[in-house]
C-alpha cells in the first residue's frame, strides 16, 4: 500500500532520489485524480491504497480507453496532419465556409476545442444559414461549458431538423437544457430519442432524469438495456460508449434490486 511503501525514512529518501519512484508517484496521483473525476470509485480506492502497479494497470486498462474531452460524443472528420495542412492551404487561397468548417471538425475530434470554435465561427461568419455549421459550433460551445451561447444554435437546428447528425445534435440540445435547468423539455426530448434509438448516451441521461422524477423502474430498464447491449456492440462502438456503460453500471448499483410486488 502507499502508506506502507513510505513508512520509513529510507523509503522517503528513495522516493525523492529515484527518478523511477518519482515518475510512478506522479502517475499514481494523476490516475487517482482521473478516477475521482470520472467517478471510478473502486479504482480510486485501489489507486489510493496501491502504489506503482495499480497506476500502470489503470493507465492501460481505463485511462487510455477513456479518450479526450470528447468521450461519449462524436462528429465526423479526418484527423490527419496532412488533411489539416490541405485545409489551411485551401483557406489561404479560397477562404470559404466549407474549409473552415472541415478544419473545425478535425480540431473538435482532437479535443482542441478553442481552435475548433475559431474555425466554426469563421465558417458561420461566411455562411450563417448552414445547419451543420450551427450544429457543430453549438456542440463545441457545449463541450467548453458555454451553454448559454450553445443553446440558441442547437435549438435552431433542433427546430429545423431534430434528426440532424443522427440525433446527435438533438442529444446535445437536451444536455444543454439539462445544464440550464430546463429539465422538463430535456426530459421530453430524451424520451423521444430513446423511443427511436438505443444510444447509451441518451438512455443513461434519460434514466438520470427519470430518477429525479421518482421513476426508478423506467430508469432501471434503460440502464439494463445499456449494460445488456454493450457486449454485443462492435469494438469501436464499445470504446466510444464506455463512459456511458460505466455510468449505467454505477447507477444500477445504487438502484439495487427491484422490490418484489
Amino acid at each position: 500500500m502507499l502508506g506502507q511503501a513510505f513508512s520509513s525514512d529510507s523509503s522517503w529518501y528513495y522516493l525523492f532520489r529515484s527518478p523511477v519512484a518519482i515518475a510512478l508517484t506522479g502517475l499514481q496521483l494523476w490516475m487517482l485524480i482521473h478516477a475521482i473525476r470520472n467517478r471510478e470509485w473502486l479504482w480510486a480506492v485501489i489507486l489510493f491504497f496501491g502504489w506503482g502497479l495499480a497506476a500502470v494497470w489503470y493507465y492501460f486498462y481505463i485511462y487510455r480507453e477513456s479518450g479526450s474531452a470528447m468521450s461519449g460524443f462524436e462528429l465526423p472528420g479526418t484527423q490527419s496532419r496532412k488533411r489539416i495542412q490541405e485545409l489551411k492551404s485551401q483557406i489561404h487561397h479560397i477562404d470559404n465556409a466549407y474549409q473552415h468548417f472541415q478544419l473545425g471538425d478535425i480540431y473538435f475530434q482532437q479535443g482542441k476545442l478553442s481552435e475548433a470554435e475559431k474555425c466554426y465561427r469563421a465558417a458561420l461568419a461566411r455562411d450563417n444559414q448552414d445547419i451543420d455549421i450551427r450544429a457543430h459550433l453549438g456542440q463545441c460551445l457545449l463541450r467548453q461549458g458555454k451553454v448559454a451561447e450553445a443553446r440558441p444554435l442547437l435549438e435552431s437546428v433542433y427546430r429545423e431538423n431534430p434528426r440532424h447528425d443522427y440525433e446527435h445534435t438533438t442529444m446535445a440540445f437536451a444536455e444543454t437544457l439539462t445544464v440550464l435547468g430546463e429539465k422538463d423539455l430535456a426530459f421530453s426530448i430524451w424520451r423521444w430519442v430513446v423511443e427511436t434509438h438505443s444510444y447509451p448516451r441518451a438512455k443513461v441521461q434519460y434514466a438520470e432524469l427519470c430518477l429525479e422524477r421518482n421513476l426508478p423502474d423506467v430508469a432501471r430498464q434503460q440502464l439494463v438495456d445499456v449494460v445488456t447491449d454493450d457486449p454485443h456492440a462492435p469494438t469501436y462502438q464499445r470504446r466510444r460508449d464506455r463512459v456511458w456503460v460505466r455510468r449505467a453500471k454505477t447507477l444500477l448499483r445504487h438502484l439495487g434490486s427491484p422490490k418484489a410486488s
